[in-house]
């Protein structure tokens, strides 16, 4: 292997180091199997020349005692070998599977942006699967095989050194063989994971779009684009198989020149008196018996090879930098003082500026709406906030301190989020209410926060009350009851500052009737970030700014705003402006 190749399966092994105890027993049991593998031809030389040549009735007694004692000694090694191994691999996975997740849920924003969710979930199944392979059956396979081939050429080498000699001439031409396919079969794993990426992400969006897919028909297109995913990954899988195929035989034919030399000199040598009958077939077997451990050190270069390509996957994630939390003031309760300063902010290096030098400042308190048409740039400016993105320039303050100098979980416990896209989970309702660091409050607590978000009735509208388990994302919620146990989730929470974004869109008027109440109680007292398509549910705000291509071009109240004739009295008369009055005009 190359070194980099050496350095990644040596850290890979660091994993195996807290089961350091049942790995040595798992190594142990394979020294015993190896050990025992050269018994057999060992047994052979004495059978034929004792036995059925010199007739000696005591060997004829104790060969098969011999030979049942030999594989029950193998048999019971292999079995606790195996067992062993398979745990600490299983282990192994496990603490990777943890660790990729650890860094995953600590991962920026940003990093979700760029990556599919078909591709991570590939590396937690179809990746980590390929790393336990690695971990089992290239160590089992890679250490009895060889210890297995080391036994016999020894005792091939103290029964007859002349033809032993034979045998390591193949040995370059092996593993140039080895070493080439080994390549390929590399680079075909990294493909066929890729392939697997996309493969998880055409069914991801397939699964979750079920609904849009029946209504537009797109059954033949998504079965045309799962098609194509599956035939990717069929394609590159059959490439790494060609070529692990090819591996072997080419092995065994190199092989073979060598077995035939040898076989030609030992009749050679037989003519001359040089060996026995025993000691050539006792030769003969241990050189057959080579092949097999031989055949499967070479197999181990695929498994070897895509368990690297999975480890190259996995260490890749777990090496991602987490979200950079330079802050070190701890802050309880905010007052809640909001700040932009001269904010900036692009996506990516190339792309134009989503915000361009914004100022604003939100009084505690104080509900702010911000509105302007798709792309202006409203979402942006509350992702600040939680500091979901850094600005490019400029600064974000709270009870004027600067986000980046407040720790990450001290900045957040100060801040509640209800948005549109409602995130459950499938659970309870009652550990949806009080999620993460809410989860240890009492029932009454959680009930309180449900009558305030005008959720109880519903909840209890069901046989199980607030322990009904409300399927994946909620799917057996209307779109209001999931936005009310969203609004019950910030209301436990009792934070000192609330973003709004576009809470209420997507719902009747009945449900809208119901949240919008909610909100209202859910607003007092906190300083309130409202980002709104629908100008209806802004016109209450204390202020109302106006963004246009990342700028603020407007801000003040409803009346002021309208009374102004700008940008958004504009927006608000494509809203509310009739068809018979647009004909008119």
């Amino acid at each position: 292997m190359a070194p980099a190749d050496v350095k990644l399966y040596t850290r890979l092994l660091s994993y195996v180091r807290p089961y350091w105890r049942v790995f040595s027993l798992s190594v142990l049991a394979m020294v015993i199997v190896a050990a025992t593998e050269p018994a057999l031809p060992a047994l052979a030389k004495p059978l034929l020349d004792a036995s059925f040549v010199d007739k000696d009735l005591s060997v004829m007694r104790w060969i098969p005692l011999a030979l049942v004692a030999v594989f029950l000694i193998r048999g019971l090694a292999s079995f606790g070998g195996d067992v062993a191994m398979h745990w600490v691999a299983q282990r192994v996975v496990m603490d990777l599977r943890n660790a990729m997740f650890a860094r995953l849920i600590r991962l920026p924003t940003r990093y979700y942006d760029t990556s599919t969710t078909g591709a991570l979930m590939s590396k937690f199944t179809y990746d980590t699967g390929l790393v336990t392979r690695a971990a089992t059956t290239v160590i089992t396979t890679g250490i009895k095989d060889s210890l297995v081939v080391v036994g016999l050429l020894a005792y091939l080498l103290y029964t007859n050194w002349r033809l032993t000699l034979i045998t390591l001439v193949v040995g370059p031409v092996i593993v140039w063989i080895i070493r080439t396919f080994s390549t390929r079969l590399r680079r075909m794993s990294r493909f066929e994971q890729q392939a697997m990426g996309d493969l998880n992400q055409v069914l991801e969006e397939s699964i979750g779009g079920q609904r849009v897919v029946k209504v537009f028909d797109g059954q033949s297109y998504e079965q045309a684009r799962f098609q194509e995913a599956t035939n990717k990954v069929r394609r590159y899988t059959m490439k790494g198989i060609v070529a692990a195929a090819a591996n072997v035989p080419l092995t065994q034919l190199a092989a073979s020149f060598a077995v035939a030399a040898i076989v030609y000199l030992a009749i050679d040598q037989a003519a001359r008196n040089q060996t026995t009958v025993g000691g050539f077939v006792a030769f003969l077997g241990a050189l057959l018996m080579l092949l097999a451990p031989i055949k499967r050190i070479t197999q181990i270069s695929q498994q070897l090879q895509r368990g690297l390509a999975g480890c190259e996957s996995v260490f890749g994630l777990i090496d991602e930098k987490p979200e950079v939390d330079t802050g070190t003031q701890q802050i309880d309760r905010a007052r809640g003082d909001i700040e932009y300063r001269g904010v900036t902010f692009r996506y990516g290096e190339d792309d134009k500026p989503a915000l361009r030098n914004v100022s604003l400042k939100i009084n505690a308190g104080e509900t702010v709406a911000l509105v302007g048409a798709s792309g202006s740039g409203k979402s942006t400016l509350a992702n600040l906030l939680p500091r979901f993105y850094a600005a490019t320039s400029g600064q974000v303050l709270i009870d004027g301190i600067a986000l980046d100098e407040i720790a990450l979980p001290a900045l957040r416990a100060n801040i509640a989020l209800v948005s549109q896209d409602i995130v459950l989970f499938n659970d309870t309702i009652a550990a949806n209410i009080a999620y993460g660091r809410l989860s240890g409050v009492s029932e009454a607590q959680i009930r309180k926060a449900a009558d305030a978000a005008h959720a109880t009735g519903f909840i209890e509208e069901n046989p199980q009350g607030f322990q009904t388990l409300i399927g994946e994302n909620g799917v057996r919620l209307s779109g209001g009851q999931r936005q009310r146990l969203a609004m019950a989730r910030a209301f436990l929470k009792d934070a000192p500052v609330l973003i709004l974004d576009e809470a209420t869109s997507a719902l009747d008027s009945e449900s809208e009737r119901h949240v919008q109440a909610a909100l209202d109680d859910l607003m007092e007292g906190r300083t309130t970030i409202v980002i709104a398509h629908r100008l209806s549910t802004v016109e209450r705000a204390d202020r109302i700014v106006v963004l246009h291509d990342g700028e603020i071009v407007e801000s003040g109240r409803h009346a002021e705003l309208l009374a102004r004739g700008g940008r958004y009295a504009a927006l608000h008369r494509m809203q509310f402006q009739s068809p018979q009055t647009e004909v008119a005009a």
